[in-house]
């Protein structure tokens, strides 16, 4: 090759483009290469790197999409840009197209959140209201369809632009989902895996449409109100308590309140009577010591056997609507002393026709207080 040859050599090669994008920042999903009058020359050397994906728009159109490589633009490599342009024997002649880099990696650690609380129907608790927040990972999986739905004609468009459109996005698609879930509402911080997946399953579909995948999507934390959590927390114990062991805590703390409260005759009679029902409680406990007392063990004299034992009264009450029982006599104080049941429950014993409220039953109007035995004859 002649001088003059490797002269033209040296120009040609001079004016041939490389088309690249080196990207130095964390947060760039799509970058438009810059052209004066967007001028690509012909021959010219696109580099497309790994984690990114170039996408040539003609006029507002897509046209061509390039995954990581190397290649020279020629008629053979712009298939649909040719078509669009009408290049039926190629091109000499710079062109103009607008090159878009999209970048395809993970974008992690997104934060997502509710703004304002979500309400719930709750068999138990009625209308509640609770929060979310968590993290997602999302990439772009069609380039192509995002630069056409989302990024339109933002020459520099980041993670910050789309994240707020995706946040708007979930927290719409997490109401509906646990709208629609119908849990316990403790069961929603208890399952938030499950729950979880079941919001990435309903939410990717909606992504795919622009072009995104979703990729994981984690709830951090459910959180609800503090009386709310206290009332849960309180049913919780009772569903797992036993009923008679909590009606005698609670009549403990009930003897405690009376006795802090010296001036009430209201006070000093429940605490009266609770201390009979205690004594009792205990009497029956330590009737299981080997060490009898002199009554216990006291055989009859002269072979005399004691009448039958007298039967002692079953009770059953009703409280939220459910049927509770057999309880004896100091077990129903008991609970009316602890607020567990009141002077409107209802009670049934053996041989009473109908439930009738407790202020009705003679044997038990005695917990309502304010018995006084009438004036002494004569006086």
């Amino acid at each position: 090759m002649d001088i003059f040859g490797k002269i033209k050599e040296k120009l040609t090669n001079e004016f041939i483009d490389i088309i690249e994008w080196l990207d130095y920042t964390d947060d760039t999903i799509a970058y438009r290469f810059e052209r004066y009058q967007n001028e690509i020359k012909n021959g010219a050397k696109l580099i497309v790197r790994e984690g990114q994906t170039a996408v040539f728009i003609n006029e507002g159109q897509l046209a061509d999409v390039f995954e990581p490589g190397t290649y020279d633009l020629t008629t053979q490599n712009l298939p649909i840009l040719a078509t669009l342009k009408g290049w039926k024997y190629g091109f000499n002649s710079p062109f103009k197209a607008e090159v878009y880099f999209v970048n395809t990696h993970l974008f992690t650690d997104e934060k997502w959140g509710t703004k304002s609380p979500i309400t719930l129907s709750d068999d138990r608790f009625g209308l509640v209201e609770i929060r979310a927040f968590g993290t997602y990972a999302f990439k772009i999986s069609d380039a192509g369809k995002f630069i056409k739905d989302i990024v339109g004609t933002d020459s520099n468009f980041t993670n910050f632009e789309i994240n707020e459109h995706l946040k708007s996005l979930i927290a719409t698609r997490f109401t509906n989902t646990v709208g629609q879930a119908n849990l316990p509402i403790e069961l929603y911080a208890a399952n938030t895996t499950e729950l979880s997946d079941t919001c990435r399953e309903v939410m990717s579909p909606e992504f795919e449409s622009v072009g995104i995948s979703l990729e994981k999507f984690y709830i951090e934390n459910v959180s609800m109100p503090e009386d709310l959590k206290k009332e849960i927390f309180e049913y919780s114990r009772i569903d797992k308590l036993d009923l008679d062991k909590l009606t005698k805590f609670k009549t403990a703390k009930a003897i405690e309140a009376a006795a802090q409260n010296e001036g009430g005759t209201a006070g000093a009679g429940m605490g009266m009577g609770m201390g009979f029902v205690l004594a009792q409680q205990m009497g029956g406990m330590m009737g299981g010591n080997t060490q009898a007392s002199p009554q216990q063990t006291a055989q009859p004299i002269g072979g005399a056997v004691p009448p039958p034992m007298p039967t002692q009264t079953l009770y059953y009450y009703a409280s939220n609507g459910v049927q509770h029982g057999p309880v004896t006599f100091e077990q129903m104080q008991s609970l009316f002393a602890s607020r567990a049941i009141n002077r409107d429950s209802l009670v049934w014993k053996q041989g009473m026709a109908a439930w009738a409220s407790l202020k009705e039953v003679e044997e038990l109007k005695s917990f309502l207080g304010g018995n006084t035995p009438p004036p002494l004859p004569g006086q």
